[in-house]
């Protein structure tokens, strides 16, 4: 069974820079697509960016364009979010996603790692 193991998540002040990792781990991964999403307390889930799995192609907010970069390792089954010029709304919990191959939509969840960014 495939999961998605996130890791990265802490504390920074504003202006600062954090980079989450999420890893597929399991017998088999295939995947159209992994994305990065957050949650605020009170707030709906938003989409952050994402990257085509097999072109690399990379899509984003634009809340986060020209400060997050959405990156993957094949080799490791692994998709990192770098995170630079930090503010206090992006204070999150940040999910990892796998469209994998053959579903409609994002269908395999990370746990969650939470960012607090402080003014």
């Amino acid at each position: 069974q495939v999961r998605l193991v996130e890791s990265g998540g802490g504390s920074v002040q504003a202006g600062g820079s954090l980079r989450l990792s999420c890893a597929a781990s399991g017998r088999t991964f295939s995947a159209y697509a992994m994305g990065w999403f957050r949650q605020a307390p009170g707030k709906e889930r938003e989409f952050v960016g994402s990257i085509r799995w097999s072109g690399g192609n990379t899509y984003y907010a634009d809340s986060v364009k020209g400060r997050f970069t959405v990156s993957r390792e094949l080799a490791k089954y692994t998709v990192y979010l770098q995170m630079n010029s930090l503010r206090p709304d992006d204070s999150a919990t940040y999910y990892c996603a796998a469209h994998q191959t053959g579903a409609s939509e994002y269908n395999l969840w990370g746990q969650g790692t939470q960012v607090t960014v402080s003014s």
